[in-house]
């Protein structure tokens, strides 16, 4: 990252660059390129229950210390019931292939479609602090201790 820039590359010809739809969004809107079935006129079928790789045509060249968080766009899962089938991908700084995001369709019934062009995730740029691994036998006792799903209450 140059005074704030990170270098991405079009990998196909039918790539958008990302882009935020307003100035103080963390998150950069990724964009259908094509998907591993190839398209016809442009649509993508993803059937219920299943999920099909989208390609957005881009790669990052994210800088050493940062990672390229890959979420969810809401109005996507909300309105159609697609989302990334890892919930959240993780693109590391030495990686620097495509951007791929498998989107799962949750409606058990419909098969969804996007289009190309169509926005499909959204990145966020972070830094991240890396930690060394140390085997212990014993760890501090907190309050919670091992209290797990639901050891806050349910109200």
């Amino acid at each position: 990252m140059t005074d704030n820039k990170v270098h991405v590359k079009k990998m196909r010809d039918t790539a958008i660059l990302p882009t935020r739809a307003h100035e103080d969004d963390a998150g950069y809107d990724l964009y259908a390129s094509a998907s591993e079935y190839g398209y016809v006129s442009g649509i993508i079928g993803i059937p219920p229950l299943s999920s099909v790789k989208i390609y957005t045509g881009v790669a990052f060249q994210i800088p050493k210390g940062y990672v390229g968080l890959v979420f969810a766009r809401s109005g996507l899962g909300i309105n159609k019931g697609l989302t990334p089938r890892n919930c959240v991908g993780v693109i590391d700084s030495n990686y620097r292939g495509e951007i791929v995001v498998s989107l799962y369709n949750d409606n058990p019934t419909r098969t969804e479609t996007i289009e190309l062009g169509d926005r499909i995730a959204q990145m966020v740029i972070m830094p991240y602090l890396q930690f060394e691994i140390e085997e212990v036998q014993n760890l501090e006792d907190t309050d919670r201790g091992e209290g797990g799903l639901g050891s806050s209450g349910t109200k």
